[in-house]
């Protein structure tokens, strides 16, 4: 199956030949792209971070290994998984992988099916995280847009009050708050109340009920 330019990235270190062409092979079946790599080091240097996709990353490796690599990734704040490999797995360095920030640890030879498996479900999960990431942006993009009348109101909004309470604790109109709220709500995006504090309440400052 040709992977389309569109489809998410697998990068595949591993400084064995054989296994890395073979693995990259297998990934590609599914019609995911793969960027190979020999060497740890030049993958660090050169894979981009903005990506979609997941890391397979051999433990053990000359020069520098693959738990070391995972410290660097995590230490930069990558967010694609990672996938350990290693022909000479122990409950030790699976327990390492693990508490390092692994998302999973296979042991060579890798069953075909199960480091599908395990790819399309880290795949999901980094699609949903970066979904999140994007989501919280474009809600702090739009809070940012509110004036600070709005944004007192809002918090009132998000405490419960009502429109004739929030009138009484702002010394305005009802009516000039219902004009507030409805463009809040039209500003926020948000069609429901329940939507307005599950995306809001951090920003606000105010507790979730």
């Amino acid at each position: 199956m040709n992977a389309s330019p569109q489809s998410p990235l697998i990068h595949l270190i591993d400084d064995d030949d054989a296994v890395r062409d073979g693995l990259a092979l297998l990934i590609r079946t599914v019609g995911l792209r793969v960027q190979p790599w020999a060497d740890p080091l030049a993958f660090l240097a050169q894979f981009d971070r903005r990506e979609i996709g997941a890391i397979v990353l051999d433990v053990r490796m000359p020069g520098i290994g693959g738990l070391a690599v995972l410290d660097r990734l995590i230490a930069e704040g990558v967010d694609q998984p990672v996938l350990m490999l290693t022909g000479h797995g122990t409950v030790e360095l699976c327990r390492r992988a693990f508490k390092a920030g692994a998302a999973e640890f296979l042991e060579k030879p890798v069953d075909d099916q199960q480091l599908i498996d395990a790819l399309q479900a880290a795949v999901r999960q980094h699609v949903r995280s970066r979904g999140r990431l994007q989501g919280d942006q474009a809600a702090r993009e739009r809070f940012a847009q509110l004036s600070p009348r709005e944004r007192e109101v809002l918090a009132f909004i998000i405490e419960g009050l009502t429109n004739k309470e929030i009138a009484r604790r702002l010394d305005l109109s009802p009516r000039t708050v219902e004009t507030h709220r409805a463009n809040l709500f039209a500003k926020l995006d948000c069609e429901s109340l329940a939507q307005l504090i599950r995306r809001y309440a951090v920003l606000a400052e105010v507790p979730a009920p």
